[in-house]
């Protein structure tokens, strides 16, 4: 549970639930995922940012959105669904409804990060918006969590098409190794630079345990898809 809400903050993110569209059982849920860890670690009293919740609604919103393109588009094979999947619940599309829903405005960030813009930073409004969609699924379940994100996806869902939607190079890298060398494909962080605010990873693709790539990004969802376009290049299927 999150600590230290005046009455004006509980005002303010009970304005803001009633524009998300729910209601919360226990309001602190929500102010935790608006809670970013360099508030928390300037604060005096031990307060939980949004980092767990993050994780959780990360999880959540794969399965909703997963299981809303499915109902949405029956002619798709799996392998489109998939491209469409990324398409839909990239950085930037995440970030997009997280500005459209106001989100940043009730970050509570750290001096310097609100100094340094962190309340527009894409990351940050990435990913509060999915640790206000765990903080959905804890307070009302997953039925509440599944209609929340139906509701936030639904002006996504009616852009995509699925030859239109960004390559998901992972997916692409990951059927073509199954299909000619039936090797494992795997992932690991190499490295973490910059502060939190402005975060760099490297991540290297192993086919079979040997390096066949690397990519830098601003999330390791980004390296990791930007190291699968390295490995495909290589391997002559770019």
């Amino acid at each position: 549970m999150a600590h230290g809400m005046t009455p004006e903050r509980r005002k303010a993110l009970e304005r803001l639930s009633v524009r998300l569209g729910i209601r919360f059982a226990d309001i602190s849920l929500l102010d935790e995922a608006l809670t970013h860890s360099s508030y928390a670690n300037e604060s005096r009293k031990l307060i939980p940012h949004n980092e767990r919740l993050e994780y959780l609604g990360d999880a959540v919103l794969e399965l909703a959105s997963s299981t809303y393109l499915y109902e949405c588009f029956p002619a798709c094979t799996e392998g489109e669904l998939t491209k469409m999947r990324a398409s839909l619940v990239q950085s930037e599309t995440l970030a997009r409804l997280a500005r459209r829903l106001d989100l940043g405005a009730y970050l509570r960030l750290g001096h310097g990060e609100a100094q340094d813009g962190g309340a527009e930073r894409q990351n940050n409004l990435e990913n509060a918006f999915e640790a206000v969609v765990g903080a959905v699924y804890l307070d009302g379940g997953w039925e509440a969590a599944k209609d929340y994100a139906y509701a936030q996806l639904a002006s996504e869902v009616g852009r995509l098409r699925p030859e239109q939607v960004q390559r998901d190079y992972k997916t692409t890298l990951q059927e073509y190794i199954q299909k000619t060398q039936r090797e494992t494909v795997a992932y690991e962080l190499v490295d973490e630079s910059g502060p939190d605010h402005d975060k760099r990873f490297t991540t290297r693709v192993l086919v079979a345990g040997r390096a066949m790539g690397e990519g830098t990004g601003r999330s390791k969802k980004k390296a990791e898809q930007q190291a699968a376009a390295h490995a495909l290049d290589r391997l002559g299927h770019s």
